[in-house]
């Protein structure tokens, strides 16, 4: 093949002598080329042949060719760029030169198509031929200058006005749709309020006023018709998957008697094993534990397992001792085994749980899944988006990540690895998991148990059992060792703490491991009794996550448990604030009811829902309703490291968001737990309506 008076073999071998000698090669190509007449086609040719050969310097040439004016067609020019591509040139004089061809090409095919557009209508009339003008352009979505430069080349004044009237129509992006005359909390950095978003591919991509409506071209608008929205709510200590299991147990929260416990379960005696879950002595005229006397004469052949509302006591008949193999010689280091008068009582304290739990085997595959999905529906009709499951064994994460994947499971889990060493281990070996819909990266400890069944570690004694500090569930050396392991592991470590003396131990502990950690975010979960003096520990560092229904649930005994001086120190929620600058506010559901409204008017309140009492319950540390929604959205995010996705209403952030019946931030208190979500969105999608036209 020749070009000009030259073979392309020529001119090639002539370059490659030129630029064997000439360090600036790469810049002088295309004059010399020049030199030699030869045809686009050929140029194309050479100079893949010479980067290909090495004889030019890819990434000085790429900048000559990116921004010089070689006569080579479009068609050329990609090629050549993507054999520089290859060569892992810069990437960003690849994407410039990629770009100014596509604009080009772009430029070039309108140009064209407008001019045809234009032969095509010489015979209408002015009138006419602006209007098919303008059709022409809009349809073709062209940007403003081009519509610009169209306009003057029809060297009519009427149509340019006109034409420029309609710039911005053609300019509009698509998004999925718009939601517009709605009372707006973005929860944003400034609490501002806005009336409408727009949505696409689940991300909110505009928050301001009702003016996005027309930015943007949607085939749906949803007019919001003046209702409040709120940012998708945030559990940040909860037991999701706990929920959905126990939905398959009889429910016995609420219940005033044991008497009216064995009511409830005698509904189920035909069962292999009979459950329950949400007892609470507390609630009874005699506030001491039950024993099993009556359930062994009613069951003596059929296992029963009654679980405390706090998860942290059981109540166990005789033939489920027996299956466990627990006896008055059994020993345990973290829990207690009630005996009275040498015999058992069937009350197991935290840790001897695990042995009643080992006995009666794993829950299978269908019934996990089947307890995930029915968690999600509750959540979802409770306005939740995203919860955070305080302890998940490795199995039950792998399969929400798992459902996740397979779009069965919608619900975003930040999940807390159980503190079980194998478990952990495998997390810390494999790394953290993070998806749009997962979060992996921490471990839940349990520090001790629960004031209400006394297990709560305590500096002094109980007020109402003197001789009773409370037990440890994990131990403070172990507590030290997990520490340094998490945090040279970059893992978070949140540890349960109802008692003053476990909130010492852990200050203590997550202080030293973390004196050189820039932005741990370690957790102290509840955070109940805290001695005043401790409080200074909480900081930047180490963060509280509390449930205000706690203190509201435990408001008629607690002072009974601890004495009025501790008390002060109890359920503290703006002194922690005070100290950390956030808090995470969750409700330990299935412990308490899911509502999260409940969790707001506790908060704000401190009054249960019959309004006691009067003045609220140790009111100092209620919340204002800004920071009960941040805690509940927003912080809650930040805890778990995701704030810059979830958590409030802002352009570039996952269109997780609700809408409800009142406007929580303005109502009157007293109404605030009656709240009813209307509607739930997640990613943008309608996840649960309560309007029967959806």
């Amino acid at each position: 093949m020749k070009s000009g008076n030259f073979t392309v073999d020529e001119i090639e071998f002539k370059l490659k002598q030129y630029c064997s000698y000439q360090d600036r090669c790469h810049n002088e190509v295309e004059k010399k080329l020049k030199t030699f007449d030869v045809i686009p086609e050929v140029k194309e040719q050479i100079i893949i042949r010479l980067i290909n050969e090495n004889y030019l310097n890819e990434t000085r040439f790429s900048k000559s060719f990116v921004r010089g004016k070689f006569k080579i067609k479009n068609w050329g020019k990609r090629k050549i760029i993507l054999e520089l591509k290859s060569k892992n040139v810069s990437s960003y004089n690849i994407k410039e030169g990629l770009k100014e061809i596509e604009e080009e090409d772009y430029r070039n095919k309108l140009e064209y198509l407008f001019n045809k557009k234009l032969a095509s209508l010489d015979h209408l009339s002015l009138i006419n031929k602006k209007k098919k003008i303008l059709s022409f352009l809009l349809y073709r979505g062209w940007e403003t200058n081009l519509i610009y430069e169209k306009s003057i080349k029809l060297n009519n004044l009427i149509i340019l006005l006109v034409v420029l009237t309609f710039v911005l129509q053609s300019c509009k992006k698509s998004v999925d749709y718009i939601a517009y005359n709605g009372n707006i909390y973005t929860v944003n950095n400034d609490f501002d309020k806005a009336s409408a978003f727009a949505v696409k591919d689940g991300i909110f991509i505009d928050v301001g006023d009702d003016k996005i409506l027309s930015k943007y071209n949607t085939k749906e608008k949803i007019n919001l018709n003046e209702s409040t929205v709120l940012p998708g709510l945030i559990d940040a200590h909860c037991h999701f998957y706990g929920l959905g299991l126990n939905q398959s147990v009889i429910d016995l929260t609420g219940t005033n008697s044991f008497n009216e416990i064995l009511e409830k379960i005698s509904l189920k005696d035909n069962e292999n094993i009979i459950r329950g879950r949400g007892w609470d002595q507390n609630d009874w005229e005699i506030k001491e534990f039950p024993n099993k006397t009556k359930l062994d004469l009613l069951y003596p052949n059929t296992p029963v397992v009654l679980e405390r509302i706090d998860g942290h006591a059981y109540l166990v008949n005789q033939r489920a001792l027996e299956i466990a193999k627990i006896d008055v010689n059994t020993k345990v280091d973290n829990g207690t085994i009630i005996i009275e008068n040498g015999k058992l009582t069937g009350v197991l304290i935290d840790g001897p749980m695990s042995l009643i739990d080992r006995a009666f085997g794993e829950v299978s595959l269908d019934d996990k899944i089947k307890a995930l999905m029915s968690a999600q529906e509750i959540c979802f009709k409770h306005g939740l988006t995203t919860v955070d499951d305080a302890g998940l064994s490795k199995d039950v994460i792998l399969l929400v990540d798992s459902l996740q994947k397979q779009k069965k499971l919608k619900m975003r889990i930040y999940a807390m690895i159980s503190n079980i060493e194998n478990d952990v281990n495998y997390f810390l070996k494999s790394g953290p998991i993070k998806t749009n819909s997962l979060n992996v990266r921490s471990v839940k400890v349990y520090g001790d148990g629960a004031l209400g069944s006394r297990g709560a570690t305590l500096k002094e004694p109980y007020s109402d059992d003197n001789h009773n500090y409370g037990k440890l569930v994990t131990d403070v050396e172990s507590i030290k060792i997990l520490a340094k392991k998490l945090s040279e592991a970059d893992f978070q470590m949140n540890t349960h703490a109802i008692g003053d003396s476990t909130v010492n131990i852990l200050i203590k502990a997550y202080s030293k491991v973390l004196e050189k950690k820039t932005d741990p975010r370690w957790r102290i979960e509840h955070s109940q009794i805290i001695d005043r003096n401790d409080l200074d520990g909480y900081n930047e560092k180490i963060l509280p996550s509390v449930q205000p229904t706690h203190a509201t649930s435990d408001m008629y005994w607690a002072e009974d448990r601890i004495g009025p001086k501790r008390i002060k120190g109890a359920y503290a929620y703006k002194d922690l604030l005070k100290r950390s600058k956030v808090i995470g506010l969750g409700t330990d559901f299935p412990v308490e009811k899911v509502n999260p409204f409940h969790t707001f008017y506790a908060a704000i309140a401190r009054k249960d829902l019959n309004n006691y009492p009067e003045n609220g319950f140790e009111y100092e540390n209620a919340l204002s309703r800004e920071e009960t929604l941040k805690g509940m959205t927003i912080w809650a995010a930040y805890l778990n490291f995701e704030e810059k996705e979830k958590g409030s209403i802002e352009k570039g952030k996952f269109a997780d968001f609700i809408i409800i019946d009142r406007d929580i931030m303005k109502i009157e208190t007293r109404k605030t737990p009656n709240t009813k979500v209307l509607k739930t969105y997640l990613s943008g999608e309608l996840v649960y309506s309560n309007i029967k036209a959806d």
